[in-house]
């Protein structure tokens, strides 16, 4: 009834205890009778995990879905198990699908330096602040191919880091909402040596729960997954640790100039949009035929890093006052163009922030030169490279902080992704399109995948 709906879930649940005489010996006579066991245990669990949840809303959801359950519910109420049983046709079970055991996924051979696709890898396991998706699409970033080339990872070990998917189970330690059903994107530590299931590139994945981001539904799958990587590199390098700037939240009031090099890249494209939301005055690199797509996201002029006076013609551009600089590229020439670009008054307290560890570095001595490495977000310990590093708390909450900004930022529709290519046979051809990436033959757009579509 009505009004059994708007009690409080704890208040109804002690109503289907108390108001049930002789229950248990009529709940065996009905199910000796009807064989409708399976009904009341699947609808006692059900009722067990709205009382935990303490949502009335998901009660009102499930009497309004479930044929005939509104009224069982109430006669439940009024005279136990056994008549909730009678209620309910015996063969309405709800459908609770279980993941399979085993997975097609794309796992790395260190030892040989290659990674191919496993038909048969077993699904990862359940962590207690984890979350299990159903994974639906999957983005490529250079990291995953250079884990591959380098050798990083354990044998056998997940590769992959951006996706987006469907939840399947949540952690009990999870502190964010989530629940089995709900469109959802982030990033994962694929290629961890330490914990070999961490990668997404598979048909289910295991994910930091409090690091997932709800999907706004104007968002597709395939877009969802191109974001996440790239946001958490930005969060550290433009806002945490580099160039520490005013978060969206908090845009700055006085002009500032902020350069991003490497404009267009997926990364770039992203940290020219962060940084305009927080008030900067936004510079970038990019070749000519992408002008427009970065000034659009945010960039007030653009720059050619082929031009042999790229870095001149940024300082000139700013009357010799740059003072940050966030370098998304950080090899080849861009720690020189930066150098350049940044004013030659080393008091003005200048910040030079990258994504890789380079020690050839002009002017080093007069900037602050801060590497990030985003993998350290999930405050878990790992080797990577030969390199060890510590768990770090910090670095999970403040990535826990940006997501969430994150997610607002894509609900009302202020970041915009990176343009993608769709690409064909799944996760097959993410093993093809990583092979594209590393060859230097993709530009300008980020490749994804679905990951039903693999063969």
């Amino acid at each position: 009834k009505e009004k059994d709906l708007d009690r409080k879930p704890d208040d109804l649940i002690e109503r289907l205890k108390n108001r049930g005489r002789g229950r248990n010996s009529a709940l065996r006579r009905v199910q000796r009778k009807s064989g409708s066991k399976n009904v009341i245990d699947e609808k006692k669990l059900r009722i067990e995990e709205l009382r935990k949840r303490q949502n009335k809303r998901e009660i009102e959801k499930l009497a309004r879905q479930e044929q005939n359950f509104g009224p069982a519910l109430a006669r439940f109420a009024r005279k136990g198990e056994a008549a909730f049983a009678t209620t309910m046709p015996k063969t309405q079970v709800i459908n609770r699908q279980m993941a399979p055991a085993t997975m097609k996924a794309i796992v790395l051979d260190p030892k040989n330096k290659t990674a191919k696709l496993a038909k048969d890898h077993p699904v990862p396991k359940l962590r207690p602040d984890y979350i299990l998706v159903k994974v639906v699409a999957v983005a490529l970033n250079p990291t995953d191919w250079k884990h591959i080339a380098s050798g990083a990872g354990a044998e056998n070990g997940i590769s992959g880091c951006d996706y987006a998917g469907i939840v399947e189970e949540v952690g009990d330690k999870v502190t964010k909402s989530f629940k089995k059903g709900d469109r959802i994107c982030g990033c994962a530590h694929g290629g961890n040596a330490s914990n070999k299931e961490d990668g997404v590139f598979a048909e289910y994945a295991v994910v930091k729960g409090d690091l997932q981001m709800h999907m706004p539904d104007s968002l597709s799958f395939e877009k969802a997954s191109t974001i996440p990587l790239g946001a958490s590199t930005v969060g550290q390098g433009l806002f945490q640790k580099a160039l520490k700037l005013n978060l969206p939240t908090e845009p700055i009031k006085d002009k500032e100039f902020v350069l991003i090099y490497g404009g267009s890249t997926a990364t770039g494209s992203l940290a020219v949009q962060y940084a305009k939301l927080s008030g900067y005055t936004v510079l970038a690199t990019c070749s000519p035929h992408n002008n427009a797509m970065v000034k659009k996201l945010g960039a007030t002029e653009v720059f050619d890093y082929n031009s042999p006076t790229c870095g001149p013609d940024i300082r000139k551009y700013t009357n010799n006052t740059l003072r940050l600089a966030w370098d998304t590229i950080s090899e080849h020439n861009s720690p020189k163009i930066c150098g350049e670009a940044l004013s030659s008054d080393a008091s003005l307290n200048l910040k030079y922030g990258t994504i890789l560890p380079n020690e050839d570095i002009p002017r080093k001595n007069e900037l602050q030169v801060t590497s990030t490495l985003m993998y350290t977000i999930f405050n878990e310990k790992f080797e990577k490279w030969g390199m060890s590093f510590d768990a770090s708390q910090e670095d999970f909450a403040f990535a826990k902080t940006f997501f969430g900004i994150t997610e607002t930022l894509l609900a009302e529709g202020k970041l915009e992704a990176h343009p993608d290519k769709l690409g064909k046979e799944g996760l097959q051809g993410a093993l093809k399109g990583m092979e594209e990436q590393k060859a230097g033959k993709v530009s300008g757009v980020k490749l994804v995948y679905k990951v039903d579509e693999t063969p």
